[in-house]
């Protein structure tokens, strides 16, 4: 019998590899930062994972030790990667998001903090206490360690992304004497 093994293209699986990549280490960029604010607030890596948890399951999830700590990692970086992808295919059709990844990249960080204060978070059942200064350090957050490495990455990771590919791509059919048909 023939293999039922389902097959990616080459180019789905770059751009699932810039997607993970991008929602990994702008995860891991940000909750290294929000581990730094806790930790200055003398709250503890724990404390902050089940705050995250607590949008989710509301309250008890500070009840919920290492359990809901776990549930408040995997959330965070499924928005993470949920905003990887959202870069992926807007710039499919955004092309100057990545022609210019840092004004592309800063400017996704904007939209990423509108969509979490104004969408996200209102909808959660997290007890939210916004302060000017909170606000300010989120903003710069989501723009300089959300924004612009999901920016930057996903141009480096994904070539047919970069500026003048397809250009470059013709040049080299042209100089090497080959011809895509």
């Amino acid at each position: 019998m023939g293999s039922s093994r389902h097959t990616t293209t080459p180019s789905g699986n770059r751009a699932v590899v810039a997607v993970a990549t991008a929602g990994l280490i702008a995860g891991s960029l940000d909750i290294a930062s929000a581990f730094v604010l806790a930790g200055m607030k003398g709250r503890t890596p724990t404390w902050l994972l089940q705050y995250v948890a607590s949008g989710l399951v509301g309250a008890q999830a500070f009840s919920g030790g290492f359990a809901t700590a776990a549930l408040g990692a995997l959330l965070h970086f499924l928005i993470a990667m949920g905003a990887a992808a959202v870069f992926y295919v807007s710039s499919r059709k955004l092309r100057i998001l990545t022609e210019r990844p840092v004004v592309g990249g800063l400017a996704y960080g904007v939209a990423v903090h509108a969509f979490m204060n104004l969408i996200v978070l209102p909808l959660s059942a997290a007890t939210v206490r916004p302060t000017v200064s909170g606000v300010v350090t989120q903003l710069i957050i989501h723009m300089l360690l959300i924004g612009l490495p999901i920016s930057l990455i996903m141009r480096r990771s994904h070539p047919c992304l970069l500026p003048n590919y397809h250009d470059r791509s013709l040049r080299f059919q042209r100089q090497s004497g080959t011809r895509h048909r």
